[in-house]
């Protein structure tokens, strides 16, 4: 199209669209709105996307805490409301049992699910603070940011070692911060026992199932504290990447039945909570989110581009006269058709890029607003370039459709009829 190259086809554009200029504006703001949403929704969809995944990142997702209640249904013998307790033999049966399921990380704790925390104290200041007694596996489930240190490992369970890895929270209380003060090797009173720190970690805020008010030891050192004898506290279970978790959930449910003579109508006797469908149902949310971002922008740019149509129409016909005498002039009706086009395809892609512009513009400022709060998932907002691309591919090709009609109507003017109009 040689037309696309004349300086007067440019300046014929630039002209038309100066002496209109209020419509000119009006009509972008469709086309322009559609694009500003489409980036700004897509980029914030992202954000939230990328915020969640930050909060979860170090964490098997694909995991079911499960843990032993009171039975509700009387069975094989056994009263209604029997108490049920896990224990590690159950480490060796589950596994076996169930193939679907990766690894399964025993923990007991004090401080959380409704029992109270245990005295910490070091050179005279005192407080409560959560205990857990864990496995190395346990680093696995919910990987620590450790700033200090290391996390327990197989000697330490073996040898009922008397260590301790602690938040950072327990480690502003009980030494010096501000001078950084180096804890491991130096001890911490647990339930009046001395424990050497091993370790410190810090939590992302809001995220992660642990505080930074907590500490760990060895899970031996901590059935011996509380004469647990071979008792779990809870499982924390890890299915392998492709299995189904809640049929995971229940087969682990199933077996324990069968071994502690618990009905198989029992609901109650074992509680559970899967997060890998909880975590199913947020990513679900999030897709959503990006499908009807991507729908209400493509919609708002289609109902834009056809208002560019319709401006056009009004353009053709106030131009009449100016078009019968280009004609008379010997221009041919596909050179007056490529112009009305070309005015079309410049309004259309001036106003997606400025929509564009404004979009970037806005997820800039919402991620330096965002930035460093993390009690709020939303991180680093981003757009897809090759879905943006597309959309503003897209939305010249309809900008071409819907011009051919305004094209097609000035073509149709004869010169001489153009000429007597007034």
């Amino acid at each position: 199209m040689n037309i696309i190259f004349k300086i007067d086809t440019w300046q014929e554009i630039y002209y038309s669209l100066k002496n209109n200029k209020l419509r000119t504006f009006l009509t972008m703001i469709g086309v322009g709105w559609g694009m500003f949403l489409f980036v700004a929704l897509l980029g914030a969809a992202k954000g939230m996307e990328n915020g969640f995944d930050k909060v979860f990142s170090g964490f098997a997702t694909n995991s079911i805490f499960l843990w032993a209640q009171n039975t509700s249904i009387p069975y094989d013998g056994f009263p209604k409301g029997r108490k049920m307790d896990l224990h590690l033999s159950d480490l060796d049966l589950l596994p076996q049992k169930i193939p679907a399921i990766d690894y399964i990380s025993p923990q007991s704790t004090r401080g959380n699910f409704g029992t109270p925390g245990e005295a910490f104290s070091r050179n005279g200041k005192n407080a409560t603070y959560t205990l857990t007694g864990d496995f190395p596996v346990g680093n696995k489930i919910s990987e620590k940011k450790l700033i200090f240190g290391r996390y327990i490992n197989d000697a330490d369970i073996s040898g009922n070692k008397n260590v301790a890895v602690i938040g950072e929270e327990i480690y502003k209380n009980f030494f010096d911060a501000k001078k950084n003060e180096n804890p491991i090797g130096q001890s911490v009173n647990i339930k009046g026992i001395f424990f050497n720190v091993i370790g410190v970690f810090r939590v992302k805020k809001g995220g992660g199932m642990e505080n930074d008010q907590s500490a760990f030891i060895p899970f031996t050192t901590f059935s011996k504290m509380y004469n647990n004898g071979d008792k779990v506290g809870f499982f924390a279970i890890v299915s392998k990447p492709n299995a189904d978790l809640k049929i995971v959930e229940d087969q682990v449910k199933a077996e324990l039945k069968k071994k502690y003579n618990v009905s198989p109508e029992d609901t109650n006797a074992f509680g559970s909570f899967n997060l890998g469908k909880e975590f199913a149902k947020l990513t679900g949310f999030l897709t959503g989110m990006q499908l009807l971002t991507i729908t209400v922008g493509t919609l708002t740019i289609l109902a834009g581009v056809i208002a560019i149509s319709n401006i056009l129409l009004i353009t053709v016909k106030e131009r009449t006269k100016e078009i019968g005498i280009r004609r008379a002039l010997g221009a041919k009706p596909a050179e007056v058709r490529n112009q009305i086009l070309l005015e079309s395809v410049v309004i259309t892609l001036s106003s997606g890029l400025l929509g564009f512009m404004l979009g970037i513009f806005l997820l800039m400022i919402l991620n330096a607003v965002t930035k460093g709060q993390d009690s709020f998932p939303f991180y680093n907002p981003t757009v897809n370039y090759g879905q943006v691309f597309g959309a503003m591919a897209i939305m010249v090709i309809l900008g071409l459709i819907v011009g051919m009609i305004p094209a097609q109507r000035a073509v149709k003017i004869r010169p001489i009829e153009a000429l007597r109009s007034e």
